[in-house]
């Protein structure tokens, strides 16, 4: 390469500068939603995002359609949730053999596409013990970029009285029996509601 190319820069043939990156150069990283949104469905969640709560019941009245969930037994602790999605004829418990598990989550984890979840959700029961099908509802207020993030912000915000059994959940689908990635780890079947609130 010449000096006056050092100097001046390489052009392309039509004149433009071109833009030649050091393959140590770090990548451009995505926005935290993209990157969320890209990581969750990898990890097979189903993903749906409305911007008022009219979408969002529209969305949950599909959900409940396509799995034939009406007048089925739901695992849901969150009062909020119960009152707000009581029209549904549903019947509320804390059954863990339920058609599905009904919650709210502490945060959305970009880096991994998981959800961050604790015993304000789940009490102690571990992962294994509730339904296979899992129901999420967050805001798009609760993305966060690490784990390490999203544990920040729960003690934060609980901070005279910190939820313990706080879990990420990142494996949406059922893989081989052999595949080494996935042992201890139980898959759940998840859609999460994604509401816009900023």
């Amino acid at each position: 390469m010449s000096i006056f190319k050092k100097l001046f820069g390489q052009k392309n043939s039509d004149g433009s500068p071109s833009e030649e990156k050091s393959k140590y150069f770090p990548e451009a990283q995505l926005p935290i939603d993209e990157r969320f949104t890209h990581n969750f469905r990898k990890n097979g969640g189903k993903f749906l995002y409305c911007e008022n709560l009219e979408e969002l019941n529209e969305a949950f009245d599909n959900i409940l359609l396509e799995n034939d969930w009406y007048e089925k037994e739901v695992f849901c602790t969150n009062e909020m949730l119960i009152s707000k999605f009581s029209s549904y004829n549903l019947q509320f418990s804390e059954n863990c053999h339920a058609a599905f598990f009904f919650s709210q989550c502490e945060s959305l984890v970009a880096d991994g596409g998981a959800i961050l979840i604790s015993s304000n959700q789940i009490k102690q029961r571990k992962p294994h013990e509730l339904p296979d099908n899992f129901v999420v509802f967050a805001t798009t207020s609760q993305l966060v970029n690490t784990i390490g993030e999203g544990l920040r912000k729960i003690k934060t915000q609980y901070q005279n009285h910190i939820p313990t059994n706080i879990t990420a959940i990142n494996n949406f689908e059922r893989k081989k029996e052999d595949d080494f990635m996935t042992y201890g780890s139980s898959s759940k079947n998840l859609y999460l509601l994604l509401l816009e609130d900023l």
